[in-house]
Parts: C-alpha cells; sequence; structure tokens
C-alpha cells in the first residue's frame, strides 16, 4: 500500500496542483493525501508541490501593476511640485502687479513752446516802494539814470490787499506783476524798489509764483484766489543792495485725476554799486530780474507699468495647471486605490483557498 502510493504520487501532482488552482476545488489528490498518513518520500515531495504552488499563485501581471503604480505615485509627487510652483508664480505675479499699480513710474518728457501764458509774479514789498517796472528783450538791460526815483513803468500791475492763510491776524499787501511771455526774444522784466528804514534785522523782498496772471485778474475775489496761491506756490526772497536774476522754468505734472504746476528758478546775485550821494544812500535799494531760462515745459506723468491683460493671462495659465494637475491626481489616486483593492481581494482569495 505506502509502495504504491510512493509511485503514483510523483505522477500527480503537478496536474493536482494545477487542477486545484485553475478549478478552485481540491483535487482527488489532495483528499487522498489528507487521508493518508504521510511517508517521508511523500513528505519531500509534497514540500516541493508546495512551493511551486506559492510560486503559481502570484499573478503574472503583478509586477506590471507594481511599476504603473510607482510610476503613478512619482507623476503624482511632480504634478504636486509643479502645483506649487505654479501657486508661488501666481503669488507673485499679484503681488508684482499691485506693488506696480501702487508705486507708478515717473516719465519726464519736454514740450517746447513759442511763447509762454503770462504768469503771475506776487511781490511783497512790505515797506519799500515800487520805482519803475520795465519790459526788456534780449538780455539789454540800460544803464540806470536815476537810481532811487520814481520812474515810468510799462507792467501790467495790480495791488491785492488780503489776510496770510496761515494767521488770519496778519495782513499782506501784495503787487501782483503780469510775467514775461516772449521766450523767443529773450523778454525780461527788470523791477526797482527803495525802502527807506526798515524794523526787521534782515532786508529783503519776498515773491511768489502762480500759473496764469489772467485767472487772478478774472477772479471776483481777489484776497482768496491769493491766499489759495499761497497755499499752494512756494515762496522766494531776494535782498537789497544786489541785483537778483531770476530765470523761471514751469514743470506740469499729472498723475492720478490731477494735475498741478510748479515753478522752479535758477538765480544769480550781483552786487549794486551805489553811486548815490551819501544822504540819499539812506534808502536801501532792491532789484530784480524775472526772465524764462528756456523754451521747454517738462512734463512729468505717472505711468502705470503693470499690464492687467499680461497679468490675467498668467494666471489664467496658472489656474489651468492646477486645474489639470488635481485632476490627474485624483484620477491616479482614484486607479491606484482600485488596483489595490483588487489586488487585496486577489490575494485573500488565494490565501482562503490555501487554507
Amino acid at each position: 500500500m505506502e509502495k504504491t502510493l510512493t509511485v503514483q504520487v510523483p505522477e500527480t501532482p503537478t496536474y493536482g496542483i494545477l487542477q486545484w488552482k485553475e478549478r478552485n476545488t481540491p483535487s482527488l489528490f489532495s483528499l487522498f493525501c489528507l487521508n493518508f498518513p504521510l511517508s517521508p518520500s511523500l513528505s519531500l515531495l509534497l514540500s516541493f508541490d508546495e512551493d511551486a504552488v506559492d510560486n503559481n499563485l502570484m499573478p503574472i501581471g503583478f509586477n506590471k501593476a507594481c511599476l504603473k503604480n510607482v510610476f503613478t505615485v512619482i507623476l503624482v509627487l511632480i504634478y504636486l511640485l509643479l502645483t506649487a510652483v505654479a501657486v508661488f508664480l501666481a503669488y507673485q505675479t499679484i503681488s508684482d502687479f499691485m506693488e506696480k499699480l501702487n508705486h507708478p513710474v515717473m516719465s519726464v518728457s519736454y514740450k517746447e513752446v513759442e511763447e509762454f501764458t503770462a504768469p503771475g509774479i506776487a511781490l511783497y514789498p512790505g515797506k519799500a516802494q515800487l520805482l519803475s517796472c520795465m519790459h526788456h528783450y534780449h538780455d539789454n538791460i540800460p544803464p540806470l539814470v536815476a537810481s532811487g526815483r520814481l520812474e515810468k513803468s510799462n507792467c501790467m500791475t495790480e495791488e491785492v490787499i488780503y489776510y496770510g492763510p496761515y494767521s488770519n491776524q496778519t495782513q499782506k499787501r501784495a503787487i501782483v506783476v503780469r510775467g514775461p511771455t516772449d521766450v523767443r526774444n529773450r523778454e525780461l522784466i527788470f523791477l526797482q524798489f527803495s525802502r527807506n528804514e526798515t524794523e526787521e534785522d534782515f532786508s529783503a523782498i519776498s515773491y511768489m509764483f502762480f500759473a496764469t496772471f489772467s485767472d487772478m485778474r478774472k477772479s471776483v475775489d481777489k484776497a482768496a484766489f491769493m491766499m489759495d496761491c499761497e497755499r499752494n506756490y512756494s515762496m522766494w526772497t531776494f535782498s537789497g543792495g544786489f541785483r537778483t536774476w531770476v530765470k523761471m522754468s514751469l514743470v506740469k505734472t499729472s498723475g492720478r485725476g490731477n494735475e498741478s504746476v510748479e515753478f522752479r528758478q535758477e538765480s544769480s546775485v550781483v552786487k549794486y554799486i551805489d553811486k548815490r550821494p551819501p544822504q540819499e544812500q539812506a534808502n536801501e535799494l532792491f532789484f530784480v530780474v524775472f526772465q524764462w531760462r528756456d523754451p521747454f515745459i517738462q512734463q512729468v506723468k505717472d505711468i502705470v507699468t503693470a499690464n492687467p491683460w499680461n497679468t490675467i493671462a498668467i494666471l489664467c495659465g496658472v489656474f489651468m495647471a492646477l486645474f489639470k494637475a488635481a485632476e490627474f491626481a485624483k484620477l491616479s489616486i482614484k486607479w491606484m486605490i482600485k488596483i489595490r483593492k483588487r489586488h487585496l481581494r486577489a490575494k485573500i482569495r488565494e490565501l482562503d483557498q490555501m487554507s
């Protein structure tokens, strides 16, 4: 009996194992082996067949599925990295756009003109007296005939008395002169002032430029107009005993819905040689010249360099990449979970059959 068993065992184990694997039912050989005591040779044969069973139970496509899973994980990591880069790019694009929007770039250009609109020149002589105001051309100022005496004038002037904008107790007297216009012929205005005595520590006369002389002439309330000019424009001074030559330049600044006019100046000072008799030298003399520096108006504009269309295009591309990456990651994770579940079900089924 034992001999018959030993002879028949090697002929049928492989067929019996294949039959058990394919039909999922134990073969007669398996039942037969389980019902009889095993001999040493049969035990060796069965141990060899069990190794063959374990090797044959592994699915053929398991290695391919494993590689696919690893490749999918690598792709998901790459897409996550690209997503992080896209998010950083979107943040940087929005930050750069807001920075350029809040801090526009200044553009400076020069406009050449044949003549300027006549500016207003407001002088605050205090106790000084205006002796003369003359228009001259081509930088030519004739010699003084009678210094310290009242002379004829050919300037358009107007006197305005108002209270200072910063102190209602201070009353100011302004002599407003129509400024030069013909910059091609080097037009200038030469003014002389005389002051007999002063209670101040320093001897000087203040002056101010504003945009248009005609605006002051047309204004109904000239005092209020001069108060507004004093708030918005700068004040300068020239000293007595000198001839101060002032060369003006005009700067127009346009920004976000507002436009402003600013005057800049270059001045040179020359000492006056007083040839009057000593008794007349008690009256201090002031000389000032106003002239345009050049026929150019400096225009300063605020330019926003941020282009919204470029920013929108970059953000659309970033969000599209994020959407595609999220969709791919979602499908990849679902596919990995599905493959994992399928593999676990097959493994459990094989373990149940083997047990």
